[in-house]
């Protein structure tokens, strides 16, 4: 009888040291060491400090991972780490330690796309992934709408952000709001005492955006109205509702991704959506997505807030089916890829 792969997964695109350990769909360790605290002073995540952040806490947190799930590094079948997209430094850092972890052990070593673990860890919740799925994927750095025929290597994209990130523009409305950094949390809580009372602008829903832009995102014009809303409140001496604006801002940037991700189901006939990446995790998006697609029959699948941001969970759930689907290990000289394509699930392959 053939046993589920056992596999370890290293997280470093960005600012946080992700370490997980899953068996077929099933999750035995996710730890995590995040920097956030580091980058907060200064309203950003800082290249150089989260790689810095990343040696230091790897070795500590592979053995948590390690002890939590009860086993050795000698028990796993294979070791999946994020090769790209993300911040050339701190993939370097995962990159090298997964390789000098295999090499320690003699275990095949699977380099991975971000994005395409961000929709594989819904399966640690929900089960084997529906073939083919629509995947919607928010975070600081990423905004996509993708078709998955197989997550083992056909992905197709079907838009992407061509600004700022819908991540990346909460963090920023936060800070006008003068809101803590990361932006996501706070504005999702000050949005719970706030009324949706300003008519802030949906990027690319015009008429004429849908015709080459129909399934693309911008929120930097969304962004900006904010801030220049903001600033003429403060001219005019009058207080700034934060709570209404926050809630104002988030439902606009909501709206946006809900609607186009179903309208992306409905027009290539998918029954299931996924939604992964960091904001995933704001509670608005999840109720706003299921009762949209509740509307129109279609099955929506969001793993718990946990699971949505950064992780290594994320990564060892894509290496483990890769590993089932039989696909090709990576040579030990794989390389990392700041700007590695989303067609591209597997990097280094032999």
């Amino acid at each position: 009888m053939r046993t589920e792969p056992l596999v370890l997964g290293i997280e470093t695109s960005c600012d946080e040291t992700g370490v997980g350990i899953v068996r077929g769909h099933t999750l035995l360790a996710d730890e995590v060491a995040s920097s956030v605290e580091e980058h907060a002073r200064f309203g950003g995540v800082v290249p150089e400090v989260a790689s810095r952040a990343h040696f230091e806490a790897m070795v500590p947190t592979v053995q948590r991972a390690l002890d939590t799930a009860g086993i050795t590094l000698a028990d796993v079948d294979a070791i999946a780490v994020t090769a790209g997209p993300g911040l050339a430094g701190a993939l370097l850092v995962g990159v090298a330690a997964a390789k000098a972890y295999a090499l320690a052990a003699g275990k095949p070593i699977y380099g991975v796309n971000h994005l395409a673990a961000h929709v594989a860890v819904d399966t640690l919740e929900h089960g084997p992934l529906p073939e083919p799925a629509i995947a919607l994927l928010v975070s600081g750095g990423h905004s996509s709408l993708l078709q998955v025929d197989d997550l083992a290597g056909r992905v197709e994209p079907l838009g992407a952000t061509i600004d700022d990130a819908a991540g990346e523009a909460f963090d920023k409305v936060a800070r006008l709001l003068g809101l803590p950094f990361p932006g996501g949390p706070p504005i999702d809580r000050a949005a719970r005492d706030g009324q949706v009372a300003i008519p802030f602008p949906r990027g690319l829903t015009a008429a004429r955006d849908l015709v080459e832009h129909r399934f693309d995102f911008s929120f930097s014009g969304l962004k900006t109205a904010v801030a220049r809303w903001v600033e003429a409140r403060q001219r005019a001496g009058e207080p700034v509702p934060v709570n209404d604006v926050a809630a104002s801002f988030q439902e606009a940037v909501c709206d946006v991704l809900t609607n186009k991700a179903v309208d992306a189901c409905l027009e290539r006939g998918v029954r299931t959506l996924v939604i992964g990446g960091g904001v995933a995790a704001n509670s608005r998006i999840r109720a706003l997505a299921q009762e949209r697609c509740d509307r129109h029959g279609i099955t929506l699948r969001v793993p718990r807030p946990k699971l949505c941001t950064d992780n290594g969970a994320m990564v060892a759930a894509l290496g483990a089916h890769l590993v089932a689907a039989g696909a090709a290990p990576g040579r030990l000289a794989l390389p990392t890829d700041s700007a590695m394509p989303v067609t591209l699930v597997t990097a280094g392959q032999r």
